[in-house]
């Protein structure tokens, strides 16, 4: 039988091991997505089999003064570009007031456009995570590591996808929003570009400004909000008008969305839509009583993080990019807990939904599964490790 001491050796060289392959596959799966989206720019195939042809077709659209979202217009230029036959049109959904960020991508070829978008994302990226850094005082490398390899943050770029941009409007809001309340506000619209997934957090949002009478945030939201809807109807003023009749017939219902919303819907009601949305009311109704309970001792860097979780578990849908409104409540729980185990488990995570995506051109299943499970991990890690650091 083996002493105390030796148990205990063994035990430490264990975990030593399991921790050093753990922090193996999170740099060898940080590292093959990096490659990936320095591929996407070398190859002239690769460039357009990804969601960026999209938002560069709908600026075309834009530049020669004709219907961004138009569906035969659209699968000419993205299929041209590269977009595969197998694939069907794609369209930006994000509301119209996002037009005059895809406006200027019109003006460059597809390569051109891709670096540009590509180095305002890795910008948005860098200047997000360092503002959570400055709110949370982390100093912890490890932690540091996590929020810029973050695998949501690195499938943004490989796809070119805005949810970077609303991550740097949650990041400027809870800088600004005591002292350039007007600024966080304005901040605020990056947040609206998909607005479908912060809707508990927007109510909670209304409620705290009437009862703070921090009325400049709303009007720095509304003054951004009129301006960019100005500009939309400056470039195309019939852009309300297309939007909505894009979205009564794109048959995004039937995309195989990993999202609970979406899962309930099509196990349950295929067909009937207001189901997809059941979720995101109970989570309304949630964080307004969640609130009320705290309304007086409020603070948004430390309470505004179980609402950024619930947002996106009980979202109408959301892809894995959009789980990086996620990483402010991973960051301040990362940082206030001293356990390797539960940085690890994040580690993990992240190393498994960079493997899936990877392998998802070959299986889709991995993929779907494991972003389907990611919001709700997020959430329980979050509640195991704030309860464990306070």
């Amino acid at each position: 039988m083996l002493s105390s001491p030796t148990r205990a050796s063994i035990q430490s060289h264990s975990r030593a091991l399991a921790g050093a392959i753990l922090v193996s596959a999170f740099w060898l799966s940080s590292a093959a997505t990096l490659v990936l989206f320095l591929m996407v720019h070398v190859s002239s195939q690769m460039g357009g089999n990804r969601d960026f042809v999209v938002y560069w077709a709908t600026g075309r659209q834009l530049v020669q003064h004709h219907n961004p979202y138009d569906r035969v217009a659209l699968a000419l230029l993205e299929h041209a570009a590269g977009l595969p036959q197998k694939y069907s049109v794609g369209y930006t959904r994000n509301p119209p007031w996002a037009l005059p960020l895809v406006y200027p991508l019109g003006f460059l070829s597809l390569r051109a456009a891709a670096i540009l978008a590509s180095l305002v994302l890795i910008a948005a990226l860098v200047a997000s995570v360092r503002i959570l850094l400055r709110i949370y005082g982390v100093g912890n490398v490890i932690v540091q590591a996590l929020a810029y390899l973050f695998a949501p943050a690195l499938i943004c770029l490989v796809w070119g996808q805005t949810s970077l941009l609303v991550l740097l409007g949650l990041a400027l809001f809870l800088r600004f929003h005591t002292e350039r309340p007007f600024v966080a506000g304005a901040a605020l619209w990056l947040c609206m570009l998909k607005p479908h997934l912060l809707l508990p957090l927007a109510v909670v949002l209304l409620a705290w400004i009437v009862i703070t009478r921090n009325y400049r945030i709303l009007a720095g939201a509304a003054a951004a909000l009129i301006a960019s809807a100005a500009l939309t109807l400056l470039l195309d003023p019939q852009a309300f008008t297309q939007y909505a009749q894009m979205m009564s017939s794109s048959g995004y219902e039937r995309d195989p969305i990993p999202a609970i919303s979406v899962l309930l819907r099509t196990r349950l009601t295929p067909n009937f839509m207001p189901l997809q949305f059941v979720p995101v009311a109970v989570a309304t109704v949630w964080a307004i009583v969640y609130f009320w309970r705290r309304r007086r001792t409020w603070e948004w860097p430390r309470d505004g993080n179980l609402l950024l979780l619930v947002s996106l578990v009980a979202s109408p849908y959301a892809y894995l990019n959009d789980h990086l409104i996620a990483l402010p409540a991973i960051m301040y729980a990362a940082s206030r807990t001293a356990s390797r185990t539960f940085l690890a488990v994040i580690a993990l995570a992240s190393a498994v939904l960079e493997v899936a995506f990877l392998v998802n051109k070959w299986s889709p299943a991995p993929f779907y599964w494991a972003t389907l499970l990611a919001a709700p991990l997020w959430l329980v890690w979050y509640g195991f490790a704030a309860r464990r650091a306070a």
